[in-house]
């Protein structure tokens, strides 16, 4: 079993930077791939970034410029940073992880309990 555990999120005004962590326990995750997550009020969870288990990235388009999604093997940690939020990014951010290494927009196998990030307008 994988557990996650993120951080990082917080409230911060349109225009801001936050930078998300996940630190990965149970398992070595340096051959999965790595995803990130978001869920807004009254909407459905939607992809936001994925890293495979070489670095190669992979975006939501919406996210695409302003988000960077890296891994810290050594740490057996995957981190988001986020710069020129918009209020629209905010949601509830959940850190996922996928035995394949491959990066998938929706099927990921351990799942984190969620991080608050709010921007403010």
């Amino acid at each position: 079993q994988v557990q996650l555990v993120a951080s990082g999120g917080g409230l911060v005004q349109a225009g801001g930077s936050l930078r998300l962590s996940c630190a990965a326990s149970g398992r070595t995750v340096s051959s999965y791939a790595m995803g990130w997550f978001r869920q807004a009020p009254g909407k459905e969870r939607e992809f936001v970034a994925g890293i495979s288990w070489s670095a190669g990235t992979t975006y939501a388009d919406s996210v695409k410029g302003r988000f960077t999604i890296s891994r810290d093997n050594a740490k057996n940690a995957v981190y988001l940073q986020m710069n020129s939020l918009k209020p629209e990014d905010t949601a509830i951010y959940y850190c996922a992880a996928r035995i394949s290494g491959v990066v998938s927009r929706s099927q990921y196998d351990y799942w984190n309990q969620g991080t608050q990030v709010t921007v403010s307008s």
